[in-house]
């Protein structure tokens, strides 16, 4: 068995601290290293570098989690990707300063990180991790095939703090589509009572989705919404997507798991037969 790793990228600010705390809490549950990294540009800034992040592990040290020190040397459009293929990671999680922070203080460096990575993230604002966790995870369904692909990563989230996953699709007027729907929640159904994971769902209006599922978020104090990456063809996509960015950047502060899709249409063939 492979041995499980998670990557904090660390650019020594106070919510790159937030998104290590929530890196520690699902350690904690998970058996899993933190590598904490932080990329410089040039030689000269590595021994700096090394000695802030020792300070954090000191800061940071927890019984039963393993916190490894990682500089490089290069950009992060790249290394992030990278460093968390070599190391089989199975999630980043990593910080941002919200909608005004995430466009013009992180800008196109943390997005191009994102959606240039075939791990899945954990984006996180100013908000401490709770006591326990991701308790309460809330996941959107809409008419996307490729947004099931999130499941197994939720689900491995919901192992690990024995969570309630929330299932949240847009109302449908047209019938046909309206089924479809109903078929993507009866296979999550299916897929949750298999791995013993509690799960609801509920249909929310389909005018400003995203708006919505950021209100019954907030409503059910949700600790996590999970949603797809469905624009890393554009380069951008994600900022240009008014979904996907209003739920990342959400008011709520709430934590958001994103992946972006494997584009293989067989994955699904058989999903529904």
């Amino acid at each position: 068995m492979k041995h499980k790793s998670f990557i904090v990228p660390h650019d020594f600010t106070s919510v790159a601290d937030i998104a290590l705390r929530h890196a520690i809490e699902t350690s904690s549950k998970s058996h899993t290293t933190i590598h904490i990294l932080h990329v410089v540009s040039d030689t000269d800034k590595i021994n700096d570098a090394v000695n802030k992040i020792d300070e954090i592990i000191a800061n940071n040290a927890q019984e039963g989690v393993t916190l490894t020190n990682n500089v490089r040397v290069g950009n992060i459009f790249k290394d992030i990707s990278l460093f968390a293929e070599e190391h089989q990671a199975e999630l980043i999680f990593m910080g941002t300063h919200g909608a005004h922070g995430w466009q013009n203080v992180v800008g196109s460096h943390a997005l191009r990180v994102v959606t240039s990575s075939q791990t899945p993230f954990v984006i996180v604002q100013e908000k401490q991790v709770k006591s326990g966790g991701f308790n309460s995870i809330v996941v959107p369904l809409d008419l996307h095939s490729e947004t099931l692909q999130k499941l197994s990563t939720v689900a491995k989230l919901a192992g690990y703090f024995n969570s309630k996953v929330h299932i949240v699709t847009p109302s449908e007027s047209d019938e046909d589509l309206k089924e479809e729907l109903k078929d993507h929640v009866a296979f999550c159904t299916r897929y949750f009572k298999e791995r013993n994971i509690a799960m609801d769902a509920e249909i929310l209006p389909s005018k400003d989705f995203q708006h919505e599922v950021i209100r019954h978020a907030r409503s059910i104090d949700a600790d996590l919404i999970a949603i797809m990456n469905l624009n890393r063809t554009s380069f951008l996509g994600i900022f240009n997507a008014n979904y996907e960015q209003q739920i990342i950047t959400n008011d709520a502060l709430i934590p958001v798991l994103i992946l972006n899709p494997v584009q293989t249409q067989e994955v699904y063939a058989n999903w529904f037969v």
